[in-house]
């Protein structure tokens, strides 16, 4: 049976993958919201565990894979979009600290028990990340701007898994890292901003109309079709990419900057701590 482990499945995307991968394996929902993960929980069919999981915290990240046990593939769900300017238990800006360096240092101290994959979800938001900044990610000197820290982070999910594809190539090793994308689904992520602007982004987005069951669909195809390429990103391919069918789709010329993947990657290793043995 196949062993997956979910971040961020106590709600929307990571609710609807966690429903759909119970169906015909194990899944481990590794929440910070332990309570609301449960009750999702209860309510679904199959072998579903919860464990605890902060990202904004590597002390609990830490935690959470000195418990964790060999497993099969690890779906990067969890995430944060377009809050204010907040920092994570050791510092980081939370947008880069969440959704990508608590989701680096988790893989890495995973890796060696991963048997198969890991699923990095990105976004279309990756094209309006401007200034990539890796001399400030934690945007200690430049002026915060919440959408572009966003963009930042998405397209660092990008970049994390490419990088990691082509190193896992390189060690000629059979695992796999792959990066997708959901388009634009009205989920409770769009509510998370902190601003009277969580009272018109859901309505909006919902006209969009790519529901949340069928924008997990390229998660779900990333972490269970065994002959799927690495190397695409795969997601929505209608209206600019915000939904219908899953398909190859096109990344910025900056995410295929090879020497900022590596940039990202230094960067990342030493604000985490965590060095990778492909």
């Amino acid at each position: 049976m196949t062993t997956y482990i979910v971040t961020g499945a106590n709600g929307g995307l990571g609710e609807v993958v966690t429903r759909r991968l119970a169906a015909d394996g194990r899944v481990v929902m590794a929440c910070r919201d332990v309570e609301g993960a449960r009750t999702i929980a209860d309510r679904i069919d199959g072998d579903v565990t919860v464990e605890a999981l902060d990202l904004a915290d590597l002390d609990s990240v830490r935690a959470f894979a000195d418990r964790t046990g060999e497993f099969d593939v690890l779906v990067n769900n969890a995430g944060l979009m377009n809050i204010p300017l907040r920092r994570t238990k050791q510092g980081f800006e939370m947008q880069f600290g969440v959704n990508h360096l608590g989701h680096f240092a988790l893989t890495g101290l995973l890796l060696d028990r991963m048997r198969d994959r890991v699923v990095a979800v990105s976004s279309v938001a990756h094209r309006q990340n401007y200034r990539w900044r890796m001399d400030d990610p934690n945007y200690r000197s430049r002026k915060y701007l919440r959408t572009e820290a966003y963009g930042q982070s998405k397209l660092a999910n990008m970049m994390f898994a490419r990088e990691l594809q082509r190193r896992f190539e390189v060690a000629g090793s059979d695992k796999r890292a792959y990066y997708v994308h959901p388009g634009v689904s009205p989920t409770g992520l769009f509510a998370r901003t902190d601003t009277p602007l969580d009272l018109v982004l859901k309505p909006a987005v919902a006209l969009l109309n790519n529901p949340p069951e069928r924008a997990a669909q390229s998660l779900i195809l990333a972490a269970t079709d065994r002959d799927l390429d690495p190397h695409p990103w795969w997601g929505p391919t209608e209206l600019f990419q915000s939904r219908g069918k899953v398909g190859k789709c096109s990344t910025t010329a900056v995410s295929k900057d090879k020497a900022k993947w590596a940039e990202l990657w230094d960067v990342s290793e030493k604000l985490t701590g965590v060095t990778y043995v492909v």
